[in-house]
């Protein structure tokens, strides 16, 4: 039995006893829900679990914990597990770490953009995904939280063309095989490091550069210690926005119906500030001394794409969701 059912039967039997004794019924309590995320308080994000909250307070009495504060990169799931953790804002290349078949969706090239990434987790080929995360880790996916195509940036001043050009290049990825893969993909040297410590990191040359979309980019500062950018456009960049299984079992079909439409209204408005914020942030980086430009795309495109399928991370891939992906 969960905590929440418990709390809604004890205060059902407080609220008869008082109809019976002529005493005032006690308000009901909101169950606690703590939120973990690993973005800044000045993230867009943050202003998007902001409404979810105001949206849910009748609910819930959400703790919302930015910069990773509570819990690092790629923990929140197994806090999550363990009934330390609520709800969290979850990288897929963390439930890939977990879901071997959830690989696919972390691979480069993928999406086309943040329209194609909505219009996949809607589909039936999404709902078999997210019923994946359900039945194997605990937690319920209320939607992907998009936030930029991602980028290369660099601190060097060596020019990239194609994937032959990052040879060498000691590229930040977060910790974890997907993410790791990923950086192989596009040719470079990838190197595990926590978000937080990308700034010092390429301040003091211990990499070479980091992927991300713009505005982390912006929201970090990392283009104070960046020359340039190399539009790769490699991955639509978004992580998922999941509650605990439990939580989500112990709520009725109507708070369950509440609870999604605001977190669709919050993830739908947040997509739409970051989109227009991408827009405006290549002029920003460039007035910041950065040089922008795109390298060949289309030989990055088919040597990350053929280093998938060559590799044994495909073979753990869905039959034909590829297709039915490609198809949406």
């Amino acid at each position: 039995m969960t905590m929440f059912t418990t709390t809604r039967r004890a205060l059902l039997s407080l609220t008869a006893a008082a109809l019976v004794t002529g005493a005032p019924a006690l308000a009901q309590d909101t169950e606690t829900l703590r939120f973990s995320a690993v973005f800044s308080e000045q993230d867009i994000r943050a202003q998007m679990m902001q409404r979810f909250q105001d949206s849910v307070s009748d609910m819930f009495d959400m703790q919302i914990y930015y910069g990773g504060n509570l819990f690092d990169q790629g923990t929140e799931i197994v806090a999550i597990q363990r009934g330390n953790l609520e709800m969290g804002n979850v990288a897929p290349q963390d439930i890939a770490n977990q879901i071997d078949a959830f690989s696919i969706l972390t691979s480069a090239y993928l999406f086309r953009d943040a329209e194609h990434l909505q219009t996949f987790f809607d589909s039936d080929a999404g709902a078999e995904m997210k019923a994946m995360a359900e039945e194997q880790l605990g937690i319920h996916i209320l939607g992907p939280t998009y936030f930029g195509t991602r980028q290369v940036g660099l601190r060097i001043d060596k020019e990239i063309q194609t994937p032959e050009d990052m040879n060498g290049v000691r590229l930040r990825m977060p910790g974890g095989d997907a993410w790791q893969f990923l950086g192989e993909a596009l040719g470079a040297n990838p190197t595990p490091m926590a978000y937080s410590e990308v700034y010092t990191g390429l301040q003091t040359g211990t990499i070479d550069g980091q992927d991300n979309p713009l505005p982390n980019v912006e929201n970090m500062k990392f283009y104070e210690v960046m020359s340039q950018i190399v539009q790769t456009s490699h991955l639509v960049g978004y992580d998922l926005l999941v509650v605990s299984q439990e939580v989500w079992d112990g709520m009725s079909a109507e708070e369950q119906e509440a609870f999604q439409t605001a977190a669709d209204e919050a993830i739908a408005w947040s997509t739409e500030q970051h989109l227009a914020q991408e827009e405006e942030l290549a002029s920003f980086m460039e007035e910041q001394g950065l040089r922008l430009y795109e390298p060949d795309v289309d030989a990055f495109r088919d040597f990350a794409q053929q280093k998938y399928l060559e590799s044994e991370i495909s073979e753990s891939w869905p039959e034909g969701m590829l297709d039915r992906i490609n198809d949406l």
